[in-house]
């Protein structure tokens, strides 16, 4: 459900960081699915006396005295599209994407403000050091890394100033906020024992958009949740978008996401909707307490038991583009012919010989779970025997792909967790939970001056 682009630029933004910080504590909680606080008095027939300029919003920031360019945003941006495969945003999509990162930039630069507060320090060596690893993973060297980030119209200032504030912001995290949070043996027996008692059971991985609604306009708010589940369905809105704009709930910073949840900790009628939803699948409008939700189904799973989507494949695919300007008759010769060559592969040892053949390109990759897989080839790549092939597909624009299943390592039952591995999961969760509610009182107490 995510956006052809809007959906995927968080992550994208998210990467280059992970790549730098991988296994530190900046997640966030997306646990937190409370129904919203109504103590607002906000009256049921409000009437506006202004209009909302979205003109008066202007690319450039002040936060505390620091300054937040255009460019800024226009180098992170850059570096966010390029990143996922030069995406070409809509004029909407990219007013959107800008005020995402202008809000991340904004949170970065309370975060470094914050730390420095506390006389927490960063060495421009260990900046550097991050940007190796970057540089590593980007299969480049640093000074590779700096021309390609020229080229895509970012800059290393600009990513250089990302990985400063996640590592102040970690720093900040371990020695203000890590020494307080402690997890007893009892608060670690008592969730492996829940765990325990609920193998087998089913969890969903849920989104909620929630709609708050009184008495009074409860018609009206259900034919507007009605409206936004049409949208989305039709793909004009993507369901993230929708609950970062519009959800009552808490779970809008996140998308709307409630993360793995089991039907008892849900309302009965979420519980009911999510039991008979198949995966990627809306619901909705669902009456739940206090308004109306549509519900979005991810993901399922049971609890410490072995789901063959969790099998690691190793894969080599066959792909055969089309040349630009070719016509349908010709892109069908070309599918058929690569289909008859697909039922001459006895083994992935057969692939290259067949590829020097077609004129195709040959992609390995030996670590590909099947539920990261596209939905329509999970099952059809569950059913495949090592060494067959799946059909061919593929777009007119793109060509035709094959994939040739070399080897499967199939997962086994989950195994309860031990009390230290919990009792670091527990920890980390809390970690992040604080850390959550000390941004919320940062970006609340901060003076934000938009020019």
């Amino acid at each position: 459900m995510m956006s052809k682009i809007t959906g995927r630029i968080g992550g994208a933004m998210a990467l280059v960081a992970s790549m730098a910080l991988a296994g530190s504590a900046l997640g966030q909680s997306s646990q937190d699915n409370d129904v919203p606080n109504a103590s607002l008095n906000i009256p049921a027939n409000l009437q506006l006396f202004g209009k909302l300029d979205p003109n008066v919003r202007k690319p450039t920031a002040i936060v505390n005295d620091t300054v937040i360019t255009g460019t800024d945003i226009d180098q992170r941006l850059a570096l966010a599209l390029a990143i996922n495969n030069n995406a070409k945003p809509t004029a909407e999509e990219l007013q959107q994407l800008r005020l995402r990162i202008l809000s991340v930039l904004i949170d970065e630069t309370l975060q470094v403000q914050e730390a420095k507060s506390h006389e927490i320090k960063v060495e421009p060596a260990e900046i550097d050091r991050r940007l190796d690893l970057i540089s590593r993973n980007f299969q480049k060297t640093p000074q590779e890394l700096r021309v390609y980030l020229r080229q895509v119209g970012s800059s290393e200032k600009s990513l250089r100033r990302q990985v400063e504030a996640q590592l102040y912001w970690d720093r900040y995290l371990h020695k203000r906020i890590d020494p307080f949070v402690n997890i007893s043996d009892e608060e670690v027996k008592a969730i492996i024992d829940r765990i325990k008692a609920a193998q087998g059971s089913t969890e969903y991985h849920v989104k909620e958009i929630y709609l708050l609604a009184t008495p009074a306009n409860a018609q009206q708010i259900f034919a507007e949740a009605r409206a936004l589940m049409e949208q989305i369905q039709q793909g004009k809105r993507q369901f993230e978008e929708v609950a970062a704009a519009r959800s009552d709930a808490s779970t809008k910073s996140v998308g709307g996401d409630l993360g793995w949840v089991r039907p008892s900790s849900l309302p009965e009628a979420l519980a009911q909707a999510a039991a008979s939803m198949d995966i990627n699948q809306i619901a909705g409008p669902i009456e739940s307490p206090g308004g109306f939700s549509i519900l979005y189904l991810a993901d399922k799973r049971k609890v410490l038991t072995a789901d063959p989507r969790d099998a690691v494949l190793s894969l080599r695919q066959l792909s055969l583009p089309f040349p630009a300007g070719t016509t349908q008759a010709q892109a069908n010769a070309k599918v058929a012919d690569f289909s008859k060559a697909l039922q001459t592969i006895h083994g992935c040892g057969d692939v290259g010989k067949i590829a020097k053949s077609l004129g195709a390109e040959v992609v390995d990759n030996d670590s590909v779970r099947v539920r990261d897989l596209p939905a329509p080839l999970q099952e059809m790549m569950s059913k495949l025997q090592v060494g067959e092939s799946s059909p061919p597909f593929g777009t007119p624009t793109d060509g035709v792909r094959s994939l040739v299943l070399c080897g499967r390592s199939d997962p086994q039952d989950g195994q309860l967790p031990g009390m230290e591995q919990m009792r670091n999961q527990m920890e980390q969760q809390a970690l992040n939970l604080r850390a959550e509610h000390k941004l919320r009182d940062l970006r609340r107490d901060a003076i934000i001056e938009y020019r």
